[in-house]
């Protein structure tokens, strides 16, 4: 079970590797999209830094979207998700395989620009900190919730769109724990009860979202 898994994990990172172009397109819109609000809403720090943190979290959910429904499509289209379906391992490491692979391509590289784009919006480092660290312990979970909504969608005309609109209301709690923290470190209080709160939510979808993928994938395929 545990190859299995790791088999799935390799197989997404080598093909993410040949289509280098769809991660660059999800780090390119991160980047513009946080390095356009310091444009738009002039150079005042102390407003930079009071929309910055919600800037950066908001830009990073919607990132995570824009390669979420092929997640399961290109397998299902050339067959290879069906054998995997069929065989008797368990279809929850096959969205844990996925999920994990879909973190390592698109939420490391947001988590590795983040800094340089929070000086943007004049934050201190400390916020830039916890700002990292929040989104360490919320692109998991983006990830995950993301690959739920993802198999739940599979094959239905329009897919992209309904898991839009079906994932955005289920990310809302990590963006406003996620945004707390830094808010809190800002405001001089302590960011540790919306970073406990979030690693919670980590734990949760952890513990659901893969379940809940895998059943969706057999009613998808039904």
């Amino acid at each position: 079970m545990v190859s299995f898994f790791w088999s799935v994990l390799l197989r997404d990172l080598t093909l993410a590797a040949r289509r280098r172009g769809d991660w660059m397109v999800a780090l390119f819109f991160f980047v513009m999209v946080t390095s356009l609000f310091p444009l738009s809403v002039g150079p005042e720090p102390e407003l930079l830094q009071r929309i910055g943190p919600g800037v950066l979290w908001v830009a990073a959910t919607l990132a995570s979207l824009l390669s979420l429904s092929r997640l399961f499509e290109d397998d299902h289209r050339d067959g290879s998700l069906e054998q995997m379906v069929l065989s008797p391992t368990s279809l929850v490491l096959l969205v844990l395989g996925k999920a994990s692979a879909h973190w390592l391509v698109y939420g490391i590289p947001l988590l590795l620009i983040t800094p340089l784009l929070g000086i943007q919006f004049n934050l201190p480092w400390d916020a830039i900190g916890v700002l990292v660290f929040s989104l360490l312990l919320g692109t998991p979970v983006l990830s995950l919730l993301g690959a739920a909504g993802a198999a739940l969608t599979l094959g239905l005309r329009g897919g992209g769109v309904l898991l839009t609109l079906l994932i955005l209301p289920l990310y809302t709690p990590a963006l406003i724990f996620g945004t707390g923290a830094v808010d809190g470190v800002i405001a001089g209080t302590s960011a540790e009860a919306h970073l406990s709160l979030l690693g919670a939510f980590l734990l949760v979808s952890l513990l659901v979202a893969p379940w809940v993928a895998a059943a969706s994938l057999r009613v998808s395929l039904e």
